[in-house]
């Protein structure tokens, strides 16, 4: 279970409750209390719409956050959420432990050298666009196929410059350039790109087409945001970015028993 931490003024959710990096550290001890295996800190918000920050900005939200984490539970592992080299390089030296790459390796050409000689984990994320326009009407011929193309495209290139397929974890981008419909059914159909062989990641959490399909705004999708989890993992997602961590943990944990059931 991922614990999301936005320290941003203008993230979708909880946008500005943890700008401030006491706050911040109290909410990740928090959610660690709760059942979270991973912490991913994010310095610049990617919902639709949302314009990027400068790199020295978001840096500056994220790296004391990840130093005064570290320096209290140095076992707990720490995601950045960033697809910026300069930024994932800041983090790395100040404790994180995975990068959390919204773009899938395509924004900045330098995260791939970087990931390679640091040798640590990273998340590739299939997005289809950017997010200031990523929601204007995304189209595909054939979704899940051409999410596969990419993230097996994009998995070969990290490979082949020096990234170890053991430190590669796929998102399919749940929300990031995907339509309403998409995203049900990308869910559905979760196991074929669950069958590439690679740890999967989802991400749902409040996300706005559990908004629009329950008419809630982002504080009350709970109740939907535990459906698409239980569904996912059903499906062979392994890691669930989210929220609501006492609620989601006790959801997998439920989940995972009717799974091992004889």
């Amino acid at each position: 279970i991922m614990g999301i931490l936005n320290v941003t003024p203008d993230s979708f959710s909880d946008g500005g409750r943890y700008i401030d990096s006491k706050n911040a550290l109290n909410h990740a001890l928090k959610m660690i209390d709760m059942g979270a295996d991973i912490i991913d800190i994010g310095g610049e918000s990617t919902r639709p719409g949302s314009s990027p920050v400068p790199e020295l900005d978001e840096c500056n939200r994220v790296i004391p956050v990840i130093e005064s984490i570290k320096k209290i539970n140095s076992k707990i592992l720490i995601s950045v959420d960033t697809y910026k080299s300069y930024v994932a390089k800041r983090a790395i030296e100040a404790g994180a432990d995975i990068v959390n790459d919204i773009s899938g390796l395509t924004f900045d050409s330098k995260m791939i050298p970087l990931l390679s000689e640091k040798n640590i984990p990273v998340i590739i994320m299939h997005i289809n666009g950017r997010p200031k326009t990523m929601q204007n009407d995304p189209v595909y011929n054939d979704l899940i196929k051409e999410i596969k193309y990419f993230l097996i495209k994009q998995c070969e290139l990290a490979e082949g410059n020096g990234i170890k397929k053991s430190n590669i974890i796929l998102d399919p981008g749940i929300g990031f350039g995907k339509s309403f419909e998409h995203n049900f059914t990308l869910i559905r159909r979760l196991k074929e790109i669950s069958d590439l062989g690679y740890p999967l990641m989802i991400g749902p959490s409040r996300k706005a087409f559990i908004g629009d399909a329950l008419n809630l705004p982002p504080d009350e999708r709970l109740e939907g945001t535990l459906a698409t989890v239980i569904a996912g993992i059903l499906n062979g997602a392994n890691i669930i970015r989210v929220h609501d961590i006492k609620e989601v943990s006790r959801a997998v944990l439920i989940t995972e028993k009717i799974m091992r059931s004889a």
